[in-house]
């Protein structure tokens, strides 16, 4: 493997604790907005984790990675289940450049001289 993973968590908890003394006021609204995401049960923790650890993935986070799937795990994720959610993650992130490709296109043609 080329990671750590539970170093990368341990390392994490320690930055974010050291972000935490130097600006509280956005740590703790950061923490409010992710309890929000779970308010009202509309998602099982499972699912929760699952679109987590593909956002993690397309938003390329490390840490993400190290908090979400540690968290899919204990939430009873399966590792099929975790590659399909990133086979989808996948397939976004080729969709997103795909849709940019037609932009790129669509600048190359407008500021042509």
């Amino acid at each position: 493997m080329e990671k750590m993973w539970t170093e990368e968590l341990k390392s994490l908890f320690k930055r974010v604790g050291s972000f935490n003394k130097a600006n509280a006021p956005v740590a703790s609204a950061f923490h409010k907005l992710e309890t929000a995401t779970r308010e009202g049960n509309v998602l099982d923790a499972k699912t929760h984790e699952l679109i987590s650890l593909a956002v993690a993935v397309t938003t390329r986070c490390d840490g993400c990675i190290a908090a979400h799937a540690g968290a899919a795990k204990k939430a009873g994720a399966s590792k099929e289940e975790i590659a399909a959610a990133l086979g989808t993650a996948i397939a976004l992130n080729a969709g997103a450049a795909y849709v940019y490709s037609s932009r790129a296109l669509e600048a190359y043609d407008e500021l042509g001289a």
